[in-house]
């Protein structure tokens, strides 16, 4: 029951169903809460509780998680590939980044908790550099979550492509960002608890999340498209404020990516008085 109770709270295979929804139905800035600080909070009491218990020693319990962790990465990139709305795809996304997140919490061993924290860290940062952005280019009448939203981005608004192009970049896993860094830390917790087939598939299924990735920095530097009635009527001048915060969370992003050492640092001490 535990299991379940945590399996819905992150969104994994087989609780995901609500996930989607959800994200695409509820303003940016809330899907952003329920993407970060929500999620966060359920990791780090699965954390306590399964690793302080001992309860993740019993077999039952570990190959539930095993076989959640693969069908989240599975699923989660693969129905993301067949998505058309940002929105659904970074719900999708979350899917497998939680199944990555696992692969490490069930490592265990000196550097799953530390490994599990940075990569959230990373996660947040570039969760919230994705939907900042949103939020930025949205409307009064509706939210830039489609796909032609952001063709031609590149022209009209470059500082705010740049900002997704890193926020995107760093959710695939590319070097010189903080996701590539969390991903290492995921695979070296996995490979020194010889979970060959959980590291095979986040390696496998990450590299087919680059190209659904890879699809909206296309649109975003690709020639615009004739302007429609449906197009959101993007705001005429982002608040100082709004500015600072996308520029903090792409900068963040990039120097935790390049300079992660300070930051692991952090997590380790947060870690250890954690556990």
């Amino acid at each position: 029951m535990i299991v379940v109770g945590v399996g819905f709270k992150l969104a994994v295979v087989p609780f995901h169903l609500w996930t989607p929804d959800v994200y695409e139905g509820a303003p940016a800035p809330v899907t952003a809460f329920v993407a970060t600080a929500s999620k966060g909070a359920m990791v780090a009491l699965m954390l306590r509780y399964f690793y302080t218990s001992g309860s993740l020693s019993n077999t039952a319990v570990f190959w539930a998680f095993a076989v959640i962790a693969g069908a989240s990465m599975i699923v989660g990139n693969f129905l993301a590939l067949f998505q058309n709305n940002v929105k659904r795809i970074l719900a999708y996304s979350s899917i497998a980044h939680l199944g990555y997140i696992l692969v490490a919490f069930l490592a265990g061993g000196i550097m799953a908790a530390p490994a599990v924290t940075f990569y959230l860290v990373a996660y947040f940062l570039t969760t919230l550099g994705a939907f900042s952005v949103m939020t930025a280019l949205s409307g009064a009448k509706r939210e830039a979550e489609e796909m032609g939203d952001y063709r031609g981005l590149a022209r009209r608004h470059p500082w705010l492509a740049g900002a997704m192009t890193a926020s995107l970049f760093s959710l695939a896993g590319i070097p010189l960002t903080a996701g590539f860094v969390g991903k290492f830390f995921l695979v070296r917790a996995g490979v020194g608890s010889a979970l060959w087939v959980l590291v095979l598939l986040l390696v496998l299924t990450s590299t087919v999340g680059l190209f659904y990735y890879l699809r909206i920095v296309v649109a975003i530097y690709s020639s615009p498209e004739e302007k429609t009635a449906g197009e959101p009527a993007g705001r005429s001048a982002i608040s100082l404020t709004g500015a600072a915060l996308i520029s903090a969370l792409t900068l963040l992003l990039v120097w935790v990516g390049v300079y992660p050492g300070p930051v692991m640092q952090l997590v380790h001490a947060a870690v250890t008085r954690m556990l």
